[in-house]
């Protein structure tokens, strides 16, 4: 027994030395192994000692709306560690080859990029809208490695008088002319028996979004917004849909009242897929006011935004005339001298815009001191957009057509995607006001004023 302990024992320290003897040769071959992981900044990089290329890996942080982090690395098989640190869904893309998943609010990702040789590379966020809005970048390979972190202008000297005659100029160029213009009313046929006809046709056209930037756009009777459709409270009413598209679509009148589940618009659920080159017939009876929209259903992730939207206007919103609101009056009886439809968008190749165009091709409106008017936002976009009017309170009387009981004063106003607001404002101070979304890079980037800006000009009263 005691021979055996000692064979034991001598079996135990033998093991103990072979650990030593192969932690030893571990570290070697750290020290020299072809594949390293290099960070960014890091003095490994390009080929290793074997003719290898090195793993690099740089951190990217993405937010609303700009990308920072690791933006000068060396070359080699690149990995990106993606943290989205904003409130929607964001991704990284090199222009033109390739990009990662999306990657939610909150959460992290790796994008394993493949191999990068020395040059700058522009890194953007690929979700449409957002590279318009900020998200861009100038990725630098070097063989150095350079170790500062830069951003969005990839470790050059920001030239501030250009960037303020930018913004200058954009905003003397408002308002620009550009072809083509949305919301334009529908005039329908009439039957026999009363029924109001619109006829409808979706199909790809190019669009001026503004100076310049022309798309192609999904569009209804060749406008983004679709033409405006408006019939009064108890009217029959068909819309005729045909498609031009090279894809099947549909229609969902979102919000209009007097719907069957048949007329709904939810292919195949509830209607046929409407094929390229066929019609499709929608038939209803109004039966109360609305302030309404209608839009793509089938992929509407990508026909919406893309400019398959319009507006649907049932009756008149009834106005809280003689009521006196958080010490204001409001005259017992008033004209109407503009109503406004209003429709925000933030993605597709139309992106951020008001009804279709993007600033300064975006249509400003003229008022006289002391006028009423009306705005209808509809919201078709992906996003929450807070919009501003400049010195006018406005008094939200309808949320989705539907009247307030207690109608309230805002100067700024949530409209979520799929709302609808109605909002009755008193231009009573002369002079030109701006009207835009206070998410402020959606109306302003290094190269001026854009997006979902317009104005209102009041003239004095005579």
């Amino acid at each position: 027994m005691k021979g055996q302990g000692r064979l034991f024992d001598g079996f135990l320290a033998l093991l103990a030395l072979m650990g030593v003897l192969i932690a030893a040769l571990a570290v070697v071959a750290m020290a020299t192994r072809p594949d390293t992981v290099v960070a960014a900044g890091e003095d490994d990089g390009g080929e290793t000692p074997g003719g290898e290329t090195a793993d690099v890996t740089a951190t990217i942080t993405l937010s609303e709306f700009k990308i920072e982090g690791d933006l000068a690395i060396k070359p080699g098989n690149v990995t990106f560690e993606l943290m989205n640190e904003g409130a929607v869904v964001h991704n990284l893309a090199i222009s033109g080859d390739g990009q990662s998943e999306d990657i939610n609010g909150g959460a992290s990702g790796t994008w394993e990029a493949g191999e990068l040789a020395a040059g700058t590379y522009e890194l953007i966020c690929a979700i449409p809208g957002h590279k318009e809005a900020g998200m861009v970048a100038t990725l630098v390979v070097a063989e150095d490695g350079a170790t500062e972190t830069t951003m969005a202008h990839g470790g050059e000297e920001v030239d501030y008088a250009a960037l303020d005659q930018a913004m200058t100029d954009s905003i003397l160029a408002f308002p620009a002319e550009t072809e083509g213009r949305g919301n334009v009313p529908l005039e329908p046929t009439i039957e026999a028996d009363g029924t109001k006809v619109f006829e409808l046709t979706a199909s790809i056209v190019d669009w001026e979004v503004a100076p310049g930037q022309i798309v192609k756009a999904w569009a209804y009777n060749g406008m983004v917004p679709g033409p405006m459709i408006k019939v009064g409270v108890g009217e029959s009413v068909k819309v005729r849909l045909t498609n031009d598209l090279p894809m099947g679509t549909d229609l969902h009148m979102h919000g209009v009242p007097g719907l069957s589940n048949a007329m709904d618009g939810v292919a195949p659920l509830t209607q046929p897929l409407i094929k390229p080159g066929e019609t499709f017939e929608y038939s209803f009876v109004t039966d109360a006011v609305a302030v309404a929209m209608y839009h793509a259903h089938h992929h509407a992730q990508m026909q919406v935004p893309n400019g398959l939207f319009g507006t649907f206007m049932v009756g008149d919103v009834p106005l809280p005339l003689g009521r006196t609101i958080s010490g204001v009056a409001i005259p017992e009886t008033l004209d109407i001298a503009a109503e406004i439809p209003m429709v925000l968008n933030d993605a597709g190749v139309i992106g951020f815009s008001l009804n279709g165009k993007s600033f300064p091709a975006t249509e400003p409106y003229v008022l006289n001191e002391g006028d009423w008017f009306l705005v209808h936002y509809f919201n078709e976009g992906l996003q929450i957009h807070p919009m501003h009017q400049h010195q006018f309170n406005g008094l939200v009387i309808a949320k989705d057509g539907i009247p307030l009981e207690s109608p309230y004063w805002i100067d700024t106003l949530n409209v979520a995607p799929g709302e609808r607001y109605t909002v009755l404002t008193h231009a009573d101070d002369p002079g030109a006001w701006v009207w835009h979304c206070h998410v402020l890079n959606h109306v302003e980037r290094e190269e001026g004023m854009f997006g979902m800006v317009t104005a209102i000009i009041v003239n004095e009263a005579a």
